[in-house]
């Protein structure tokens, strides 16, 4: 069974980076291109708030006895597939996975102006993957 209490706390994680970030969102992708120090927090809270995402849906699928992820975006697939997430959302989380392994294993192939315009997408989210995703699929209000 899924500790409730651990899942949000980490929504609440996910709230306090997601807040964190969007203080970044007036920045231009000239700014940001060219700011190195904006550029690491900005992937580094994205990646951390896709972990979190990836955590939660972990609980979930390991929870319901789900199948097994075959790769990080893999797990929204899960859950789409077994009624938790719908079609848009789940394309939208597996794009986040998917870019957070562009952070991780690519960081020099990534050009600046993509990481800009994916990080308020990745804000945009959020709110629906915790209130549609998890809240509703565990009754969590």
């Amino acid at each position: 069974m899924v500790d409730k209490n651990l899942v949000l706390r980490k929504l609440a994680d996910l709230g306090d980076l997601r807040g964190q970030l969007l203080e970044y969102r007036g920045i231009t992708a000239r700014r940001y291109a060219a700011d190195w120090k904006t550029q690491r927090i900005v992937e580094r809270t994205l990646q951390m708030m896709v972990e979190i995402c990836l955590d939660v849906a972990n609980h979930v699928i390991s929870d319901k006895g789900y199948r097994r992820p075959v790769g990080y975006a893999d797990h929204f697939t899960v859950l789409r597939e077994n009624g938790v997430l719908n079609a848009r959302l789940t394309a939208r989380m597996m794009k986040m996975a998917k870019f957070r392994n562009l952070i991780v294993h690519n960081y020099d192939r990534i050009d600046t102006s993509s990481r800009h315009t994916s990080r308020m997408r990745c804000c945009g989210s959020v709110p629906t993957w915790t209130r549609n995703g998890v809240f509703g699929f565990y009754n969590l209000r």
